[in-house]
């Protein structure tokens, strides 16, 4: 199916179909070709994209797909009733999980070097207004099932533990607000390409793709957050020594400010674990998942003591400069 998309659409002849991690794709003379189905993007979006990829590919990341262009010269195609992308992928590098750090870090100088203003994409100063309108959205539902008996075990869960959960937000987004007011921004501190959510699994498992449908321009210090929270949460027994790693990795190419220090910090004291957790379970019509995220929550808040130990001692976990930086940690957190 995708060969004859390649060849009637982009008149490229690729051999054999094949999966290449969560990738549609075929192999062609050069290189991997990836299809992508392009959702709700529109071409305006597309544009920026693929702008962006140019720049970090002629930046020399080998591992950035080449967004390719259809016999019409366009980025998009539809193709029995879908919207598609074409990617090449020239390199077939396999992901070692021990150069997260460094390869990360390298991408950052890329991305930060981009020189026109990215718009469609960018995410830059908006986390204070995200996190609060999703607060209030819970804060609404939360109000709506006070009064009235639990429809489940879920319901009941979350109503006991939301003001909890609220107060940590509240927290995250004055440690957001006070960061942005008592900390200047250096250089280092500029947007650059970051991920809706950079975990280990964000680059693939079999080969190092960096997807350009994962991107967002952001504040590093996102990326550094996410991939933090996720390696935490997978093993919240054995995290410490790879967490460090990571961090140490990351610092042997380029420094992280005070200001890029405070800003992971309330990103990691924003519950987006829950947050997601209660969101994704009114959002779902499967009572299957529904059953698996009630599991799911459960789990959640018998760890909140173990969450609190994370935050009470990340910075020193790290080796973050705490007195030299100024880094302040929440009243509530420094008796733990």
């Amino acid at each position: 199916m995708f060969q004859r998309l390649l060849e009637e659409k982009y008149g490229i002849s690729a051999e054999e179909q094949m999966k290449v991690d969560k990738y549609d794709a075929c192999r062609g003379s050069g290189g991997i070709y990836l299809i992508v189905k392009t959702g709700q993007r529109s071409e305006e979006d597309l544009s920026e994209l693929n702008d962006i990829t140019n720049h970090l590919i002629q930046y020399g990341d080998r591992q950035v797909p080449a967004f390719i262009k259809t016999k019409e010269d366009e980025l998009l195609t539809e193709w029995k009733g879908e919207k598609y992308c074409a990617f090449l992928n020239r390199q077939s590098e396999e992901w070692r999980q021990d150069k997260a750090g460094r390869k990360l870090a390298k991408f950052h100088v890329r991305g930060r070097a981009i020189p026109f203003q990215v718009q469609k994409a960018s995410r830059i100063g908006q986390w204070k207004g995200l996190w609060e309108k999703r607060l209030d959205q819970m804060e609404k539902v939360w109000n709506g099932l006070l009064f009235q008996t639990p429809e489940d075990e879920f319901e009941r869960l979350f109503i006991e533990t939301f003001p909890y959960y609220m107060g940590l937000t509240e927290n995250a987004i004055q440690y957001l607000v006070d960061t942005e007011l008592d900390e200047e921004a250096l250089e280092v501190d500029n947007g650059t390409v970051c991920h809706e959510r950079f975990s280990a699994r964000t680059w693939g498992k079999q080969v190092l793709i960096k997807d350009p449908f994962d991107w967002v321009f952001d504040h590093a210090s996102r990326d550094l957050a996410e991939w933090t929270r996720e390696r935490y949460f997978l093993n919240i027994q054995t995290y410490q020594r790879e967490v460090k790693q990571f961090f140490d990795d990351y610092r042997s190419i380029v420094s992280i400010s005070p200001f890029s220090w405070r800003l992971l910090y309330s990103r990691l004291l924003f519950p987006l674990h829950y947050v997601d957790c209660v969101e994704s379970y009114y959002g779902s019509r499967s009572e299957q998942e529904k059953k698996q995220l009630e599991d799911r929550l459960q789990k959640i808040l018998k760890q909140s003591r173990e969450y609190e130990l994370f935050l009470g001692g990340f910075f020193q976990m790290v080796e973050a400069p705490v007195s030299k930086a100024r880094l302040p940690l929440p009243e509530w957190l420094q008796s733990i």
